[in-house]
């Protein structure tokens, strides 16, 4: 791999979090449900338990759909109203439309650049 494809895949990701990772930690925290510290602990133990088990089957995860599925969990585990649902069904559409927004912009990056190499 280039050192310059890594380089940017990390400067990428870290002016990803740093403009919008307050805003991702807010959401999970507050606004799909309340959590209280024992209710966050389970949330979190629950989603690496996932993350293990998927990892020992081989099978590729999202890390943040796994921790948002248990957040949602552990709140409808409380009671179903006390998850925004509308929210929930919100965060899922973004991951509908992420893979082909990526998709095509990608392939645009790609032709953009092809035309000067």
């Amino acid at each position: 791999m280039p050192f310059w494809v890594v380089i940017s895949c990390q400067s990428a990701m870290a002016l990803g979090t740093l403009f919008g990772g307050w805003r991702i930690v807010h959401t999970m925290g507050s606004k799909i449900t309340r959590l209280n510290p024992m209710q966050g602990f389970c949330a979190e133990t629950g989603g690496a338990l996932t993350l293990f088990g998927a990892t020992w089957l081989g099978i590729p995860v999202s890390t943040t759909h796994t921790i948002t599925g248990a957040i949602v969990g552990v709140g409808a585990a409380r009671r179903v109203s006390a998850v925004r649902w509308g929210l929930a069904g919100n965060i899922v559409i973004a991951w509908i439309v992420t893979m082909p927004a990526a998709a095509l912009i990608s392939a645009s990056v790609y032709w953009l650049t092809s035309l000067f190499g």
